[in-house]
């Protein structure tokens, strides 16, 4: 009976947790659109892949051995612009014996003059390693970076931090797009630590074009990003590092944390003996 209940309800969260409120946009979609529309892209004859699985080698710290980190799959990248050159931060998986979920991510780096021609690092520049973040990154990885750029230089990427238990938007920082320092995770400090077993990814932070460089950009005096997989969440932040996700009037994050709080908790009150 009680598993019949909670099957029941888990049904009902998620119709609840994935239904959209109507929306408010009152457009005609007739507009002309022509002054933020990118494109057209044509797709160069020839050209594509042009980033593809190779048997690179590089020594992993978590594992003691030399392992080839992008054997499998290369996909899921970031581009940002540095010195005149593109530069494509892109996920990597090893292991191509194994099966999808039981490889490690890693994120290698390319640069290119034309966007099409890429010259890639040997090495990645983002991976688990014997620091302060293993309990997060391994042995699942470093995953789907976003890259953006303040305007005095300093690069931010929000990546997945993937230990194939729970994934978690962390935070790294650049001045060259090699060398990163890793912050942890995003909502580390958020209210007091309530959104830390929450899964959340996929984050991009807004930005602008200024003197015709894309750059980070406020809203209302504060850092703004957008995250979220099944339906987009929104976070703010003071210093690039420490993101606090957007409460709702009931404060929780909108369709998302409080489902999955009720169903944590339908699951204990039905199985606790």
């Amino acid at each position: 009976m009680k598993l019949k209940l909670v099957i029941s309800l888990t049904s009902i969260l998620m119709l609840c947790g994935f239904t959209m409120k109507p929306s408010t946009d009152t457009t005609t979609g007739k507009e002309d659109n022509r002054n933020w529309v990118l494109g057209p892209f044509v797709r160069p004859e020839g050209a594509n892949p042009v980033i593809s699985p190779q048997p690179t080698s590089f020594y992993c710290p978590m594992q003691k051995q030399q392992v080839k980190w992008e054997e499998s799959d290369t996909f899921n990248p970031a581009a940002t612009v540095k010195d005149g050159k593109i530069v494509v931060l892109y996920r990597a998986e090893d292991n191509s014996a194994q099966g999808i979920g039981k490889r490690t991510s890693r994120i290698g780096y390319a640069e290119s003059t034309d966007g099409v021609t890429m010259a890639r690092l040997d090495t990645p520049v983002l991976f688990p390693a014997e620091d302060d973040f293993k309990g997060i990154e391994w042995p699942g990885g470093c995953e789907d970076p976003r890259v953006a750029m303040t305007e005095d230089g300093l690069y931010v990427m929000l990546y997945t931090s993937w230990n194939r238990k729970t994934p978690r938007i962390a935070v790294a920082t650049s001045r060259d797009l090699k060398n990163w320092t890793k912050h942890g995770p995003a909502f580390e400090k958020a209210y007091d630590g309530r959104f830390t077993k929450i899964a959340s990814k996929s984050a991009s932070i807004l930005t602008k074009v200024k003197k015709e460089k894309l750059v980070i950009d406020k809203v209302d005096g504060k850092y703004f990003m957008y995250w979220g997989e099944y339906a987009v969440h929104a976070a703010t932040s003071d210093n690039l590092v420490d993101w606090y996700p957007v409460l709702d009037e009931k404060n929780y994050q909108n369709f998302y944390e409080f489902p999955i709080k009720l169903l944590n908790y339908l699951v204990i009150i039905c199985f606790d003996p």
